[in-house]
């Protein structure tokens, strides 16, 4: 079976987890914590960086530290990963949806604009499967209305709008490091910043809030949203491979391309002259011309050895929403017919030429009937 993604670790990562334990430092104080908020920071585009648990945590402290609470809105993409939208309810706050783009997926900024009211704090782009939102717009419109920018690029590490990173472009971005992101730390996270009074008390919440002068005197609610130095250790490790496992996702993503372009009935992931994708999940869209809907496709590829994994159900369908009141009629046409019609394909760092051949192979006899 060739595997949706394998994360790529080495002698590295071994090193540097073999050292944290050897030092005793293996929780959330050791020389690798800072260094790895430190560098992945630079190579964002950002001055400080916060490291924690995961990316879910990394939007809750980012929402938090921007004083999102009760009575507040945050506006979101509809077509998302759950985590952006229950982070926002973490915070007490509401959710609102914007539909996405046909092209890209991403949030529509044209759309943006309807949702703002005096209730609005926030607007939180996420950038799908490492394709940038438009995020020269979505700061204009955040500027004109007094809002903050909170960037989900959970998918985009190394992703370039206008040759500055994803994470970069508002007012904090947000990166997970899941087993499967494009580079990993197992579980994990980071928030990103330009402001040191964002990273100030990002680090005080993330670490519970402890007393400056008396450590056990607490002025605020924090969080335990700590990441370890074993996993710090990881993340150092495989900041010496981002470059290369950009490239190679990038490499991938233009030989599926190539064999893809001309089979009727599949979209292929774009990239806009402005952006650099970093393709974290080589996501394609099957129309009426293939002949087959994706549940067959995905089905029958799985039979000839492929897995695959269908695309974000939009936020409009969960029923967790409805159970905690927040009940949406309004329509998500685009959001709805991605989820319907999207497959992401094999997208590991590992596959040969010969693996992405055989897969699009698969694709066209599958299409053909076979």
């Amino acid at each position: 079976m060739i595997p949706v993604f394998s994360p790529l670790l080495g002698e590295e990562e071994l090193k540097n987890v073999n050292e944290a334990i050897k030092s005793g430092w293996i929780s959330s104080k050791g020389k690798f914590i800072e260094e790895f908020e430190n560098k992945f920071a630079e190579y964002s585009g950002c001055k400080y960086g916060v490291a924690v648990t995961n990316g879910t945590s990394a939007l809750h402290l980012a929402l938090t530290v921007l004083g999102v609470k009760k009575g507040d809105e945050v506006i979101i993409p509809n077509f998302t990963m759950m985590a952006t939208a229950l982070a926002v309810v973490y915070t007490g706050a509401k959710p609102v949806f914007v539909d996405c783009e046909e092209e890209t997926g991403n949030i529509d900024v044209k759309k943006i604009k309807d949702k703002i009211n005096y209730k609005t704090k926030v607007i939180l782009p996420v950038h799908i499967y490492g394709h940038a939102c438009d995020m020269d717009e979505i700061n204009k419109i955040a500027e004109k209305h007094k809002l903050f920018v909170v960037e989900d690029a959970a998918e985009a590490h190394g992703a370039e709008y206008k040759n500055k990173r994803c994470g970069s472009l508002g007012d904090i971005g947000c990166f997970s490091f899941y087993a499967n992101k494009l580079i990993t730390t197992g579980e994990g996270g980071m928030l990103v910043t330009n402001s040191e009074e964002i990273y100030e008390k990002a680090k005080s919440l993330r670490n519970l809030s402890f007393g400056k002068e008396n450590r056990f005197l607490h002025e605020e609610v924090g969080f335990n949203y700590r990441m370890t130095n074993v996993q710090a250790g990881i993340g150092l490790g495989q900041m010496k491979r981002i470059d290369f496992i950009l490239k190679k996702k990038i490499e991938n993503a233009l030989l599926y391309n190539s064999f893809l372009r001309g089979v009727k009935g599949i979209d292929i992931p774009i990239e806009k002259s402005y952006v650099k994708n970093s393709y974290w999940m080589y996501a394609i869209r099957f129309n009426d011309n293939f002949g087959f809907n994706k549940k067959d496709v995905k089905t029958k590829l799985f039979e000839k050895g492929v897995d695959s994994r269908d695309f974000f159900i939009g936020m409009n369908k969960q029923p967790f929403f409805k159970k905690i009141g927040l009940q949406v009629d309004e329509k998500f046409p685009i959001s709805e017919k991605w989820s319907e019609t999207g497959l992401y394909l094999p997208s590991g760092v590992d596959l040969t030429k010969e693996n992405i051949k055989y897969i699009c192979d698969c694709i066209e006899e599958i299409k053909n009937g076979k």
